[in-house]
C-alpha cells in the first residue's frame, strides 16, 4: 500500500547548490560550421560568480464587466552578471575591443554576441558536494560595458575582478512547440549518464587517441537546443 504521508528532511534529500566551474566561451558566428552559429569553444578560466537575473513576465491585468477579466504576462527575458579574474582572448571582441596593431587594442567597438556555458554543483547531506551538477547553457548573449577598478599595490593586495552584465536573444527550438529559449539547464542527477557523457563531449571537446582504434581530436562546440533535445530525449522521456 502506498504511503502518502509527507516526510521532511530525510537522509539524502537535503539538497543544495554551490560552486562554479567548467566555464566555456563560444564566440558567435552566423555562418559557423554545422549550423550551430558559434565558433569552437574555448575554456574560460578564473570564473568567480555568475548571477542569473531573469526579468519580464510581469503581470498586466485586464478588467471588464466590473471584474478582473484576465491577466496577461509580458515576455520573460534571461540576463546575468559574469564576474571573473580573467577572460579568454576571444572574449575581447564580445567586450567591444579589437586589435588594431600588434599589442594595440581599441575599445568602444561593436560588441559581438556569444554563447556561454558553466557548471554548478549539487550537494546533499549524505554525499556533500559530489551528488551531482548542473550544466548551464546561455545562448545569444551580449555584454554591456563595465567598470574596471585598478588600485595601487599595498599591504593588502587584491586581484582585479572583472564584471559584465549580459542580456540575451532567445534562439528558436526547431521542430518543437517550445518558445524560443536563451538558457538551458542539464541536471546530472536526472539525465541519462550515457547521453550526458555524449553531450559533455560536444560541449568540452575530445582529445585524440591512439591504439587499435585511433580517433581524431574534436573541438568543443555549442549545440543548439533542438540537437540537445534529440540527444537527451524529449521532455517526456
Amino acid at each position: 500500500m502506498a504511503d502518502f504521508k509527507l516526510s521532511w528532511d530525510d537522509t539524502g534529500e537535503r539538497l543544495y547548490e554551490t560552486g562554479l566551474d567548467h566555464g566555456v566561451l563560444y564566440p558567435y558566428h552566423a555562418t559557423a560550421k554545422d549550423d550551430t552559429n558559434y565558433y569552437d569553444g574555448v575554456e574560460w578560466n578564473g570564473l568567480t560568480t555568475v548571477t542569473q537575473s531573469p526579468s519580464g513576465a510581469e503581470s498586466n491585468p485586464i478588467y471588464a464587466d466590473n471584474m478582473k477579466y484576465l491577466d496577461l504576462r509580458s515576455a520573460e527575458e534571461f540576463g546575468a552578471t559574469i564576474e571573473a579574474y580573467t577572460y579568454p582572448d576571444e572574449f575581447a571582441e564580445c567586450d567591444g575591443s579589437v586589435n588594431i596593431a600588434q599589442g594595440v587594442t581599441a575599445s568602444q567597438q561593436a560588441r559581438k554576441k556569444f554563447g556561454f556555458s558553466y557548471r554548478t554543483k549539487i550537494g546533499s547531506d549524505d554525499l556533500g558536494d559530489s551528488k551531482g551538477y548542473k550544466i548551464h547553457l546561455v545562448y545569444g548573449a551580449t555584454a554591456s560595458p563595465s567598470e574596471k577598478g585598478y588600485q595601487t599595490v599595498n599591504d593588502s593586495p587584491e586581484a582585479v575582478t572583472f564584471s559584465w552584465e549580459i542580456s540575451t536573444e532567445p534562439v528558436t527550438v526547431k521542430n518543437t512547440s517550445f518558445r524560443p529559449v536563451a538558457h538551458l539547464e542539464i541536471d546530472s542527477t536526472k539525465a541519462d549518464p550515457t547521453k550526458l557523457a555524449a553531450l559533455e563531449q560536444i560541449l568540452y571537446g575530445t582529445a585524440a587517441t591512439t591504439g587499435d582504434n585511433p580517433t581524431e581530436a574534436v573541438a568543443a562546440r555549442m549545440p543548439m537546443p533542438a540537437e540537445i533535445i534529440t540527444l537527451m530525449g524529449s521532455a517526456n522521456g
